[in-house]
């Protein structure tokens, strides 16, 4: 071989080189930041949406069914919400259905309870962030058609307001989409297991609940079903 022909082959070989090179780039995904620097990135955008957050209305639906012991039970709920920055929240039922004592002791309970957590003092002791949970690194995988990483989250204290599983954070938002978790302690002697599922979406500038589901297993061998959607948000 000719050192002509050699240097053809060299200068060959790196014009392949160099036309491939663009596209290997495109290929190969972007290294995930720090399990710290999601955490951090989720916490300041978090408080910077809540900041933002003045106000917004709209309309819940509440269906529980449980199965069991004594005897089954079913109730439905639809509730106008409106919340007004920093912590009112201002519930109106407009009708329901099923059993009064479900509505009564469970569901108007959950509508008391939640005004009474709507307080800088309780959401700072349940916020997800690193004062009150540690966080690994599980992986990667899209939702709603978007990136996002996969988190463990586990809390440092057993509460029955804190949690342990897994969060859905979005990966240009660094917003919370989806969670998959069980309480960090039972609220009852009488519950063996809840195994909660949350989804968000994306209203305007801001990730707020669509769906919430509940299964909780009771000790007496029967089980409840929650489940919460959310509709016809209007954020000003």
């Amino acid at each position: 071989m000719t050192s002509t022909n050699l240097s053809r082959i060299c200068i060959t070989v790196l014009l392949f080189a160099c036309l491939l090179a663009p596209a290997a780039a495109q290929e190969s995904a972007p290294a995930p930041p720090s399990v710290q620097r999601i955490v951090e990135q989720m916490t300041i955008h978090n408080q910077k949406r809540a900041d933002a957050l003045k106000e917004y209305t709209g309309t819940r639906y509440y269906r529980l069914v449980y199965k069991g012991f004594p005897a089954g039970r079913q109730a439905e709920i639809v509730v106008d919400t409106r919340f007004d920055a920093p912590n009112k929240k201002e519930f109106t039922v407009v009708s329901q259905s099923g059993s009064a004592f479900v509505i009564k002791h469970v569901l108007k309970r959950l509508l008391e309870s939640e005004q009474e957590a709507n307080t800088d003092e309780q959401r700072t002791s349940t916020a997800l962030n690193a004062r009150n949970y540690d966080f690994e690194w599980l992986g990667q995988e899209s939702v709603q058609n978007r990136p996002a990483y996969i988190l463990k989250v586990i809390p440092k204290v057993e509460s029955k307001f804190l949690y342990r599983g897994k969060v859905w954070v979005d990966a240009q938002d660094f917003a919370v989409v989806k969670i998959e978790a069980e309480p960090a302690k039972r609220p009852s002697f009488w519950i063996s297991r809840t195994q909660i599922h949350h989804v968000y979406t994306k209203i305007g500038d801001f990730w707020l609940p669509v769906e919430n589901q509940s299964t909780t297993d009771v000790r007496l061998g029967g089980v409840a079903t929650l489940t919460i959607r959310y509709t016809n948000y209007k954020v000003n």
